[in-house]
């Protein structure tokens, strides 16, 4: 049926529902009144006058423009203004027009208008949706998994209501929901049928396959203790993911996958104020060093959302360069100009010209040697990238008059016991001093450990346990903080906002998670059991690595910020000539560097260090 078509039949149709209306409400009026032949003579004239204006006012509020078979409660409001707007209006004619129909008639006909207006589209959906359900039942060759839903909250209500809408393989036969007050009620035709507790027994009593856990900002220890509940029972879990990662608000049964160990991790969601971001990131150049890393590249796609006059991708990888581009591409087509440079921060000469092209006024700069072991194996080639390749970097954006400089910095610049943690924190330093000569907001950003980056110990289990085991710990005491990339790097952009300068920024990372935990986490996810289907083996702790990470020394301590999972540490200052004198004598090494030359410097930068290698001590 045409356009025209469309509204020209439901025009008629609602034409003869409010002539219906008017006549209900003056029958109910004067059904014992001697009058009701003259009022019924006097409602044949009136009647259609008023239908026609009706009529109009619902097509001025656009109620034949609607798809009704999917009508909701805001379909009810326009339907309700509409029919209170004309009403009002007709009852305005009544005083410009003589006619003997009382206007408490017209009053009791608006009562009538909302049911029999309201009611057909009501029952043009139910039809709808019977005829859609009726086929799937009689025509789909998908066979039902009978599942259970975890959270009769909003994302609960709105993950049943589109199972419900689309012929999924899902058929939802309860909630499970912790809250006493929603115990044996229904939600959506869905009874709430017991809380988490319960789990166990309610999977025996219906015969539950699936179980989808619709709670994207409860903490992880609620998402690890219901993975607990169902892991002794032959169900498949699905889970809704966090907030922060549903970027478009939107919640559907596309976003449902397996649970990760990200969900077991979790914490309360990153709110991040985007006005304040925007403030600082729309329409400026923005250029990101190590955009093809893991940090790097999320850096790009979370600067992208801000609408950058420029987005400059710099990175020494052309392969992880041209598929963080690519990427973009697709997202944004031509609305998002991005330019590509293949360089290495440590060729100072190719970085004073790219800063002199395009002068950009953002930089986050996250392009560093990470891996502790192999920095262990080659302390001058962390020495040239995370030192004087961040200084390259900095100087250069000094020289072109960059507003903002956000360098990625590591909890292992803590009391370091690592090569990669000394240069990192020495990378600080240089940030930190050169905040003090320039006109630039120089700042630095450390967090922990992020699942899911290149060299964390998440792709290194998985692929181990795809294997058949064993799974590889360094030992059963190990510890480390842990973030997913898209919280880490919003917090970053955030920081980068709210900086002054000269300030390492300490990301909240909540509790530390031993790594074996974290190893039979993915060992129970996979359907297996440690140590009986998969073993557990301890290698001993690697060169350079500490039990336990810190994000503050005793001596830093930190003070808040006005974003609550951001604080700043108080570190101690560094003697300028010291710090050039130092740089100078790591710079002359050169190749012949080895890791006890970096660790006499970081000694010689800030004397009150505690060293937790012992092997440099002395």
């Amino acid at each position: 049926m045409s356009y025209i078509a469309r509204v020209t039949t439901l025009m008629l149709c609602d034409f003869f529902l409010v002539n219906l209306a008017m006549l209900t409400a003056l029958l109910i009026r004067f059904y014992e009144s001697q009058k009701i032949g003259l009022i019924l003579d006097q409602y044949l004239y009136f009647a259609p006058v008023s239908a026609i204006i009706l009529v109009g006012f619902f097509y001025i509020f656009k109620l034949y423009q609607k798809v009704w078979a999917y009508a909701s409660v805001g379909e009810l409001v326009a339907i309700a203004k509409a029919v209170s707007v004309g009403t009002a209006a007709v009852i305005a004619i009544t005083f410009f027009v003589s006619t003997p129909l009382p206007r408490s008639v017209v009053l009791m006909s608006w009562a009538f208008n909302l049911l029999f207006i309201g009611g057909s589209r009501l029952a043009w959906r139910m039809h709808v949706h019977k005829k859609k359900n009726g086929a799937a039942n009689g025509l789909s060759t998908v066979v039902k998994k009978r599942t259970l839903i975890v959270g009769a909250g909003d994302a609960g209500v709105l993950i049943v209501r589109e199972l419900k809408n689309h012929d999924s393989e899902y058929l939802p036969l309860g909630f499970v929901d912790d809250d006493k007050n929603k115990q044996n009620m229904t939600v959506m035709d869905v009874p709430v049928v017991g809380t988490r507790k319960q789990l166990p027994w309610l999977i025996e009593k219906y015969g539950i396959e699936e179980v989808i856990i619709a709670m994207p900002s409860v903490p992880g220890k609620i998402v690890q203790e219901t993975v607990e509940l169902c892991k002794k029972t032959p169900v498949k879990l699905k889970i809704l993911p966090g907030v922060y990662q549903l970027i478009n608000g939107n919640v559907t049964v596309n976003h449902l996958r397996d649970v990760q160990v990200e969900d077991l991790l979790g914490r309360e969601p990153v709110n991040v104020d985007l006005h304040e971001i925007a403030g600082y990131l729309l329409n400026k150049v923005v250029l990101v060093t190590g955009a093809g890393g893991s940090i790097g590249s999320e850096l790009c796609r979370q600067v992208a959302k801000f609408n950058p006059k420029l987005l400059v991708v710099l990175g020494h990888g052309e392969n992880s360069i041209h598929n963080i581009v690519l990427e973009l591409k697709e997202a944004y087509m031509d609305r998002l100009p991005v330019e590509i440079v293949i360089a290495d921060i440590r060729d100072k000469q190719k970085i004073d010209q790219v800063f002199e092209t395009y002068k950009p006024s953002v930089v986050f700069h996250a392009a560093a040697h990470k891996h502790v072991p192999l920095m262990e194996l080659h302390p001058d080639e962390a020495v040239k990238t995370n030192i004087f390749g961040t200084r390259n970097v900095a100087e250069a954006a000094d020289r072109v008059g960059t507003d903002i400089f956000v360098m990625i910095s590591t909890d292992k610049a803590v009391n370091p016991s690592s090569v990669m943690g000394a240069t990192k924190r020495i990378a600080e330093l240089i940030i930190q001093q050169l905040n003090s000569v320039s006109d630039t907001t120089f700042t630095a950003v450390r967090f922990g450990n992020v699942l899911g980056s290149n060299g964390s110990v998440v792709p290194i289990f998985k692929r181990q346990i795809a294997k058949g085991g064993p799974v590889t710990v360094t030992h059963p005491e190990m510890k480390r903080y842990f973030m997913t990339i898209p919280e880490a790097v919003q917090l970053v952009v955030q920081a980068g906002a709210i900086a002054k300068g000269g300030e390492v920024f300490v990301l909240d990372m909540g509790e530390p998670v031993k790594i074996v935990d974290l190893a039979k986490c993915m060992i129970n996810l996979s359907g297996l059991e440690p140590e009986r289907d998969i073993e557990i083996k301890f290698t001993g702790i690697r060169p350079g690595e500490k039990l336990f990470e810190e994000l503050l020394t005793a001596e830093e301590g930190s003070k808040a910020t006005k974003h609550k999972r951001i604080f700043v540490a108080r570190t101690a200052k560094v003697d300028l000539e010291t710090l050039v004198f130092e740089l100078v004598k790591l710079k002359e090494l050169g190749s012949k560097l080895k890791a006890k030359d970096v660790f006499n410097s970081m000694i010689a930068l800030v004397p009150n260090m505690v060293l937790y290698r012992k092997d440099m001590t002395g």
